[in-house]
């Protein structure tokens, strides 16, 4: 199901849409880059008390948990933690040890699986849509994404209010507006995921190319946003 007249509704509208149709059953999915701050700062103008959860996988950068509390700090909000089930990250390491994601892409996709998607199956479980920072021109694997859509692998509304826009209109966004953002992005990091897992990028290099580098770019998805049968 595509939200056509909602395509091209600005991400304010798209918001506001979102929060009428959806109330407290919509929360923002934030890893707290770019493009999640500035849709926080968006979400407070319109409503006073979003709904804003995070993974904690366990291997982030000290400067994600500084800028986690900044926001926290700056625009009075709570943040709902999804950690890990202990069970199964321990029975897992001790298995394979703690760097064995570097070894294929099989294992890599099972860390991520422990640490992220099955967090994220217990956040989504009690809404009916969510929304997140995904842009159309930051992966070939997110070439198709539309602004409103429906998740058939969470079975949920998913809301993607920044689709259309550029890395270079995010940051004049969270400039302007004085939006506490990570500063990993000022050392060369335009997409920020688990620190052993990302690296700065190089001149000319794509967004995301400092993501899981050893991947080939149409392998650089965690499996947060890959769509079902993909």
């Amino acid at each position: 199901m595509v939200y056509k007249e909602l395509e091209n509704a600005s991400a304010s509208e798209i918001l506001t849409w979102a929060f009428d149709k959806f109330g407290d059953k919509i929360a923002l999915a934030s890893s707290f880059g770019l493009e999640d701050v500035a849709l926080i700062d968006m979400m407070v103008k319109i409503n006073k008390g979003p709904r804003v959860f995070t993974l904690d996988t366990g291997r982030l950068n000290q400067e994600t948990y500084d800028v986690m509390d900044a926001v926290r700090d700056k625009y009075g909000i709570n943040i709902e933690v999804f950690c890990p089930d202990t069970e199964a990250l321990e029975a897992m390491v001790r298995e394979k040890g703690l760097n064995f994601f570097y070894d294929s892409i099989e294992n890599r996709k099972q860390c991520c699986g422990v640490r992220k998607i099955k967090p994220l199956k217990r956040a989504l479980g009690e809404l009916d849509a969510w929304i997140t920072g995904l842009r159309r021109q930051q992966a070939v694997t997110r070439s198709a994404v539309k602004s409103v859509e429906f998740d058939e692998s969470n079975q949920l509304v998913k809301i993607n209010p920044l689709v259309e826009w550029s890395e270079e209109q995010v940051r004049d966004y969270v400039k302007e507006n004085n939006v506490p953002y990570n500063k990993l992005h000022d050392q060369g990091f335009p997409s920020i995921g688990c620190e052993p897992c990302t690296r700065a990028v190089k001149a000319g290099e794509d967004v995301r190319a400092g993501r899981w580098w050893w991947e080939t770019p149409e392998q650089k998805e965690c499996g947060l946003h890959v769509k079902k049968g993909a």
